[in-house]
């Protein structure tokens, strides 16, 4: 199992298997890495985990998070990798890691109003929907990325951008806004799954799907199901 070892100028302080979806790393002792150091931000970074895979994303940390000396927003993690948060270091040991940076695409942020959101929302969406017909021409071609799971997608309800449509063909999504509400659609053999990753407040104001909180546990899309997030309501279509 994939796993971090947090060090100090050398010495060991800890090994902590990624062995849940999302895991915190900050200041704060409520993390599921506390480092106790004031260059370290209360809730500084994220790590993702979808199977054998693991995405580290800052979480708008005042010092940054850096991979192998170059600061990141977001990053794949790979085998041997070495992220350093203030003065502590979290080598990342997974021999069977397997993702790049082009799947952990880049946080679609919905801000209602918003016309800079708005544009690059309708970009991501004008983009998806432009590259759909060479999808639906070469299904062969297409099907390894997905594993021979159909496609799914978001179209808007609200909002500047309503109508708009945004295909997922990224192992990993993240929706929202920083600071307020945040999650992600990840992308698995068994199918399209929506987890919290943070909010305002308690950090627990989880996204709701066809009225109902999903909890803190990832949760199973399913076609025609209604997502509220950040003051903005989706529908997930099952191609």
């Amino acid at each position: 199992m994939a796993k971090l070892v947090l060090s100090m100028n050398g010495v060991v302080q800890g090994e902590y298997e990624l062995n849940q979806e999302r895991l915190t790393i900050g200041r704060k002792p409520d993390n599921d890495i506390p480092i106790d150091n004031l260059a370290v931000s209360g809730k500084h970074a994220l790590v993702i985990t979808i199977l054998d895979d693991s995405f580290l994303e800052d979480l708008g940390s005042t010092n940054g998070s850096y991979v192998n000396g170059k600061l990141v927003k977001k990053h794949a993690l790979k085998d041997g990798d070495v992220i350093a948060i203030g003065k502590h270091e979290l080598k990342y040991v997974n021999e069977h890691a397997t993702a790049d940076d082009d799947e952990f695409e880049k946080t679609m942020i919905i801000k209602p109003g918003s016309a800079s959101a708005a544009v690059a929302a309708a970009q991501a969406a004008e983009k998806a929907v432009a590259s759909a017909p060479t999808a639906q021409a070469a299904p062969a071609a297409a099907a390894p990325a997905g594993g021979g799971m159909p496609l799914g997608r978001l179209t808007v309800l609200n909002g500047p951008i309503a109508g708009k449509e945004l295909e997922l063909t990224k192992a990993l999504i993240t929706l929202g806004k920083p600071g307020t509400q945040v999650a992600v659609i990840s992308r698995r053999p068994q199918g399209y799954f929506l987890t919290h990753i943070e909010s305002d407040g308690d950090g627990k104001r989880y996204p709701v799907v066809n009225g109902e909180a999903i909890g803190a546990k990832a949760y199973q899309l399913k076609d025609s199901d209604l997502i509220e997030l950040a003051g903005i309501k989706m529908e997930f279509s099952a191609a």
